[in-house]
This record gives structure tokens, C-alpha cells and sequence, in this order.
């Protein structure tokens, strides 16, 4: 039996209950929480011992859109004790959330592809949709098999949604930046398809890829090659010399702010060198704020000296590795999971972003106990505070500073 009050069944359920949320806050807190990364916000993000000091972007961690994912989350099975819950891919890219979801039994469904497993799904499951959320024909087949739905999509990712649908109701292809094997941009095409399957979209990624539809927006092409190009980013019967008359640009909230103006600049030119100053063109601002937050925040942490930076997070969370790719090229920057990626005073075990894998790196000079050394911190939107915390403590120990003389002051 559930704890619900009222057992009619309804497809979209609100766990969001007084009682439940109590109990929610405080077993997040324990998973999730830190004392000390508080206390090191309010000292300025900074703090220094003996010859070691640590620097904590101002902006880092946990958006709201993420908390609120976890909450419901953790809601659901507090909420359906005995039920079985299912979660569509990830609640979020974080392997430690992750970990904690399957320890309370949240099984994790495909996100690629609907399989057997969703015709498994009864009236009395349970399943949560991810804060990127899920295409529309995932939605319809759960709904469809009368499960109860836990949607916590994130509210800017939505607002993308109202966007593109906007464009197809009007008759423009969507231009999307984003990663095409993404989960919330595979969910933002789907709707960008429009309510009546009267739209279409593109994906892109790179510039290279923008100048490559500008160049076919100016002169035309190759529509084979087009389509073989962008064939895991287009919709079904995408037609690059019918589709690309009208077009409006949106994105993946998590992308690189400065990437993707770059990207509506371009194409809006090309629009005008086409179809001169009336050519139909439209964009609208949709990065996530807490991702444009966390950039300005490591925009200003680099004005800073600092011998290296550390960034938390998991590997395949599209907002941290933006924050990667910002810092790289000014001073060494590493892409750890947590603090066990720090090796030793030697080693440094990181993700690298160009050949997407592991690897380690040698930086003994900057650890070496005797060397002065200041290392950056911050984190994506999908880090928690306890890997941060983790994370400095790791520091600190290897320059044999022990927790306590940390705040000793």
C-alpha cells in the first residue's frame, strides 16, 4: 500500500507533501550536505593553512532545478514504500546520487530507446522522469500504461520546450546546440516535432558544424551529404533545402553561454546574406541561469592566481565539462569524479574531455609538501556539496594538514 491519502489513480502525482518533505530535507542533508563548504562560502571561498590555501568559485554545486529532483526522488520512495519506482536514465549525471537511488531500489530504465522493460510497466509502478527530462513517446507509453508519473524536469528545461513548440505552431525548423545523444536534447527535439508532428529540427554541436549550415544556408549543397553529416541530429524527413527556410535557435541548457551566442550570430547572418534583413530567423536566451551562474562564477575565479584548478563532477555531466573547457586553456585544470581521484602527492587521476577516457597526470611539482600552492575548486550543477567537501579534506591531507586545523581560527 502506499502512503498516499487518496488510492484513485492519477498519472501525475505530487509527493511534495508537508510530512514526506520533513523527512526528505533530512536525509539529503546527511547524503548530500557540508558544514565545512558552508563555512568556506562564508569565509570568501577561501582558506588558507601553513602553505596551502584553497579557492571555492563563488557560484558551484547544486542548482535548485537538480535539489528539486533529488527531493522528489527521495520523496517517491517514502511516498510508494512497497511499489516498484523506476527512474528514466539518471535523475541527474552524478554517479554518487546515482548510487544512493539504487540503494533505495530505484531501478534505472533505458533512455535510448523504448525496450521490452517499459512493456513490463504496470498501473502500480512508479516512474520518475529526470530533471532533463524524457520525449514525448516515453512520456506516452508510461502514461499510456497507467503508471504513476513523478516528473521532475527542470522548469528552464521546460521553458526550451515552450520555445521550440512555439516554432514549430509557426512554421520554423528548430536549430538546436546541444549534444545529440543528450538526454534533454533528444527530449527538447521531440517537442520541437510540434503537438500535430507539423515540425522539424537540427542538431548542432560545433562551430565547425554551424559554418557548415551557414555555407549551405548561403549557397546551397550537397542535401545527401547534409543529411549524412547530421544524420543522428535531424527529424524524420528533414529536407535541408525545405526545412531551413525559417529557422529559430534554441539549445541545451547546460551548453557553453559564449558558444552558443557565437552560434545564433552566425546563422543569423547567414539568414540576412540569404534572404537579406526580413529573412525569417528567431532566437530566444535558453541557457539554464544556474549554468550561466556557475561560467561567470569560473570566469572571475580565473582572474585569480592559482597553480591548478580541481572540477568536481560526474564525467558525462554536460554543464561540468563546460566548466573544464573554459579553464583548460589557462592554467591546469582537472576533471575528477572525487576526491580518490587525487592519488597522491603525485597523481592525479582525471577525466580527459578530447579523448574521452581516463587518465593520469604527474604533477608532483605543484603537491610537493615544501612548494606554496593554491588549488581552485568548483563543481557543475550536479556535484553535492559532500564531494567538494571530500575534496578539499583530500588536499589538505596530502599537504599533512589534518581536518581540524583547518577553521582552527
Amino acid at each position: 500500500m502506499s502512503e498516499l491519502a487518496n488510492p484513485t489513480k492519477k498519472n501525475r502525482v505530487n509527493v511534495r507533501r508537508p510530512d514526506v518533505m520533513e523527512r526528505v530535507s533530512a536525509e539529503v542533508a546527511i547524503h548530500f550536505h557540508s558544514s565545512i563548504v558552508e563555512k568556506l562560502r562564508d569565509n570568501g571561498g577561501k582558506v588558507t593553512v601553513a602553505n596551502t590555501t584553497v579557492l571555492l568559485a563563488e557560484q558551484f554545486g547544486f542548482c535548485y532545478g537538480v535539489e528539486r529532483a533529488i527531493d522528489l526522488a527521495y520523496a517517491s520512495r517514502k511516498v510508494f514504500p512497497e511499489n516498484r519506482i523506476y527512474l528514466i536514465g539518471e535523475i541527474i549525471h552524478n554517479p554518487d546520487v546515482s548510487r544512493h537511488l539504487r540503494e533505495m531500489n530505484i531501478v534505472s530504465l533505458p533512455w535510448k530507446e523504448l525496450d521490452s522493460s517499459y512493456d513490463e510497466l504496470t498501473e502500480d509502478d512508479v516512474v520518475i522522469v529526470p530533471a532533463f527530462g524524457a520525449p514525448t513517446e516515453f512520456m506516452d507509453k508510461i502514461e499510456g500504461k497507467g503508471c504513476y508519473v513523478v516528473d521532475t524536469t527542470c522548469g528552464d528545461v521546460m521553458k526550451v520546450w515552450r520555445r521550440v513548440r512555439g516554432y514549430a505552431k509557426d512554421g520554423f525548423t528548430s536549430i538546436i546546440h546541444g549534444k545529440s545523444n543528450h538526454e534533454e536534447t533528444r527530449a527538447t527535439a521531440s517537442r520541437a516535432l510540434g503537438e500535430k508532428s507539423e515540425g522539424h529540427y537540427l542538431i548542432v554541436l560545433t562551430l565547425a558544424d554551424v559554418d557548415y549550415v551557414c555555407d549551405f544556408l548561403r549557397h546551397g549543397g550537397d542535401k545527401q551529404e547534409f543529411l549524412t553529416r547530421f544524420k543522428d541530429g535531424v527529424s524524420p524527413g528533414f529536407d535541408p533545402e525545405l526545412h531551413l527556410r525559417q529557422v529559430g535557435i534554441a539549445n541545451q541548457t547546460t551548453m557553453l553561454k559564449s558558444e552558443t551566442e557565437e552560434i545564433q550570430k552566425r546563422i543569423r547572418q547567414a539568414i540576412i546574406d540569404r534572404d537579406g534583413h526580413g529573412g525569417a530567423f528567431q532566437m530566444f536566451d535558453t541557457i539554464c541561469g544556474a549554468t550561466q551562474e556557475r561560467q561567470d562564477a569560473l570566469f572571475e575565479m580565473l582572474r585569480k592566481p592559482m597553480d591548478l584548478l580541481l572540477v568536481v563532477g560526474g564525467y558525462n555531466s554536460s554543464n561540468t565539462a563546460h566548466l573544464v573547457e573554459i579553464a583548460e586553456p589557462e592554467l591546469p585544470t582537472f576533471f575528477i569524479r572525487g576526491a580518490s581521484c587525487i592519488k597522491s602527492l603525485e597523481e592525479i587521476v582525471h577525466y580527459d574531455l578530447h579523448h574521452h577516457q581516463e587518465k593520469t597526470s604527474d604533477y608532483s611539482r605543484l603537491f610537493s609538501a615544501e612548494r606554496p600552492v593554491t588549488v581552485g575548486i568548483t563543481a557543475g550543477a550536479s556535484c553535492p556539496n559532500n564531494l567538494i567537501e571530500e575534496t578539499l579534506l583530500k588536499i589538505f591531507e596530502l599537504r599533512g594538514i589534518e581536518r581540524g586545523a583547518i577553521f582552527s581560527e
